[in-house]
């Protein structure tokens, strides 16, 4: 993630930003669920080095035919992209595999959900960016959906019980990828896949070294687990970041983070089209969550269909 400056941006590409953050959410919930099968078979840290390991060529090929950036001036952000590298493609993505070993992909992303109120309320403290009432709002409302999916249409409950190894994880790991959009935001103004694909390049050389003094990386070693190291690589690697700088650069951090709601939802989806059962709260709850990301992007939704 870098700092990208959000425009005034026509219709057309009003919708277009909608449409690449639904993009990223989407692949980022798939990451969660076929994640609790990768860490089954390789270590997170493993996990973490394979997927930069691969997605790092591409991700340098693309940018070098689509940005041409002049990579002196990429490098001589070296300070803020060891920063976002360590808070977003090493943080997040470490808590997140290790979360997976001790609770569900469901879980884990209603977890995530609390992660919009963090990047407002830090957007506010750091970014001095306005809060309005519909973004507040919608927060708010996203939040309540979240709670009333946690506790099963029963909010009393999570004041008697304690949140677990899994739980405890995601909730650092939301921490990490906050101050990952926040840094983002305060970089200096870099091409984004290029940004991208040099945060990749130092996540690999932080956690080579790591790998091979701890026993060296755990390879997938069936016909799944590569699949799903595959499917790691090319989609919430690759296209979710680019999506997702895609979509910062004309909707503000703040409402922006309100999207990150849906990767509850659709990892629900995902759970529902597996067999799994859920409860008349969880969609209700799911709805909530919707309608909240609508309140706090109904600015931008206005700017649509104007």
């Amino acid at each position: 993630m870098v700092h990208i400056q959000p425009v005034d941006a026509p219709r057309g590409g009003t919708r277009i930003a909608f449409l690449s953050l639904l993009g990223a959410t989407l692949f980022w919930a798939g990451n969660y669920v076929i994640g609790v099968g990768a860490v089954q078979s390789m270590d997170p840290l493993s996990l973490v080095l394979l997927r930069w390991a691969f997605a790092a060529i591409p991700l340098l090929v693309i940018a070098q035919l689509v940005e041409r950036p002049d990579w002196r001036q990429v490098i001589a952000a070296w300070p803020w992209l060891l920063a976002l590298s360590a808070f977003g493609l090493l943080g997040y993505n470490l808590l997140l595999y290790a979360a997976l070993q001790y609770t569900d992909a469901f879980s884990a992303s209603l977890i995530n959900a609390f992660n919009p109120a963090l990047i407002v309320l830090a957007a506010a403290v750091f970014l001095q960016q306005r809060l309005t009432a519909p973004a507040i709002g919608g927060v708010l409302i996203a939040l309540a959906g979240v709670l009333v999916v946690l506790s099963d249409g029963n909010p009393a409950v999570l004041f008697g019980s304690g949140f677990g190894r899994g739980e405890l994880l995601m909730i650092g790991a939301i921490v990490a990828w906050t101050a990952y959009t926040i840094t983002g935001r305060r970089a200096p103004k870099l091409p984004p896949t290029a940004s991208t694909a040099v945060q990749a390049l130092v996540a690999v050389a932080v956690l080579t070294p790591i790998s091979f003094l701890t026993g060296g990386p755990t390879l997938p070693g069936s016909a799944a687990s590569i699949a799903s190291l595959a499917y790691i690589v090319i989609f919430p690697s690759i296209l979710s970041y680019l999506l997702w700088n895609r979509g910062l650069a004309t909707i503000p951090a703040g409402r922006a983070g309100v999207f990150l709601n849906l990767i509850t939802v659709f990892t629900a989806i995902f759970a529902v089209l597996s067999g799994q059962q859920f409860s008349a709260a969880q969609v209700i709850g799911g709805a909530v969550v919707i309608g909240g990301v609508v309140l706090a992007n109904v600015q931008s939704l206005r700017r649509v269909r104007t």
